[in-house]
């Protein structure tokens, strides 16, 4: 099988579709039927790009400003997409939010319906584009992906579909995730002035879906000698109306016992995530929620709501809270700290559960989503 995987979004800086882009791409390597052309936007390649960092493109945000920026691209890009390779193509997966229009069989992945549930996280003339684009997506597509039961449903109700249109495919977990020895990250962590399991992680964009105020509130309550020992480290790209929550992030930066990390390279985040005391992940909406699988899969206990798909991810290895509720997420750090048996207890059923997930799977799982879009 020829497959057309649509790989522009790893021109940008690697978050979630773009992590799973990259280790779907290597997983279907060991597909034997499947032969994979990414198109990257201005062409074709046969290998994944480097990964870009923030900063990656200085007209990206300009041509934002710019009316028609979007339809302008698409438009250059389906004419790109339409030259030399595209005659050749058996399948055309589309990982993203809205496909390219393709004469043939369409896959599509929907990681979530973030754009229905927050709109304000898109930029207008683009929300406009994903309302107008991603109807037709899911009518032209044979099969769509998803990373979670709970996304497959919300869809299927939401565009009024039948569930045989849906299979999931949940997601794996990279091998750079997993325990490691104090001494093997202890450098990394220096770097950031903190000890392994000495400290609280928080881990995605800075906007207000991802809930970091809970985190700062919920930190904040805690007693002046325990935050002083176990500070929160935030590790993540600036995103949309951050100013949200400016005041009460440079109250507790001022305090000292927040740091704010930026984006990080792959393996200095996964370093991190092995070290930390618990992964703090208070999110309001996730189609999957990668973060709470890779602290798993690293030994590291998480904290997360019940929101959307993460009970699916966590299931019972999660110590779960109220979305809205400092204390409730306070008093799991504190338990996290003070009772020893409890975190162990967490880090065994956290690893276990983190072995059901495998990107392997997901290759398999796409792969013969695949086969059954073409009739075989």
């Amino acid at each position: 099988m020829r497959i057309a995987l649509n790989a522009r979004i790893l021109q940008a800086p690697r978050t979630g579709i773009g992590h799973y882009v990259a280790e779907l791409v290597n997983a279907l390597a060991q597909e034997p039927d499947v032969d994979l052309a990414l198109f990257h936007g201005w062409g074709w390649s046969s290998a994944l790009p480097e990964a870009a960092m923030p900063g990656y493109s200085r007209l990206t945000p300009l041509l934002r400003q710019i009316p028609g920026a979007y339809q302008a691209r698409r438009w250059l890009e389906q004419k790109r997409f339409d030259q030399r390779h595209s005659k050749s193509i058996d399948l055309y997966h589309e990982p993203s939010l809205w496909p390219l229009s393709f004469d043939g069989p369409t896959v599509i992945t929907l990681h979530d319906l973030t754009h229905m549930h927050y709109p304000e996280t898109q930029p207008a003339a683009r929300l406009r584009e994903i309302e107008r684009r991603l109807a037709d997506g899911v009518q032209q597509a044979r099969l769509i992906l998803t990373d979670s039961q709970c996304i497959a449903d919300e869809a299927q109700d939401y565009f009024a579909l039948p569930a045989e249109r849906f299979v999931v495919a949940p997601l794996g977990v990279a091998a750079r995730f997993h325990p490691r020895s104090d001494e093997s990250i202890d450098k990394v962590l220096k770097t950031h002035g903190v000890d392994a399991r000495e400290y609280f992680l928080c881990v995605g964009t800075l906007e207000p879906r991802k809930n970091l105020t809970l985190a700062l509130r919920a930190h904040a309550r805690l007693p002046e000698a325990m935050r002083q020992r176990f500070p929160l480290l935030i590790a993540g790209m600036a995103g949309w109306q951050r100013e949200q929550f400016n005041d009460e992030l440079r109250s507790a930066l001022a305090a000292g016992h927040v740091c704010l990390l930026g984006y990080l390279p792959d393996e200095d985040l996964a370093q991190l995530l092995a070290g930390a005391r618990a992964l703090v992940f208070p999110s309001l909406y996730e189609g999957f929620g990668l973060p709470v699988l890779e602290a798993m899969a690293s030994g590291t206990p998480v904290i997360l709501t019940r929101a959307s798909a993460m009970p699916e991810v966590a299931a019972d290895a999660g110590n779960y809270i109220q979305p809205d509720d400092p204390d409730s997420l306070r008093d799991a750090m504190t338990r996290l700290i003070e009772d020893p048996t409890h975190w162990q207890a967490c880090r065994a059923a956290g690893l276990h559960r983190a072995k059901l997930f495998s990107w392997e799977r997901c290759a398999k799982v796409t792969a013969r989503a695949y086969r059954q879009a073409m009739g075989d």
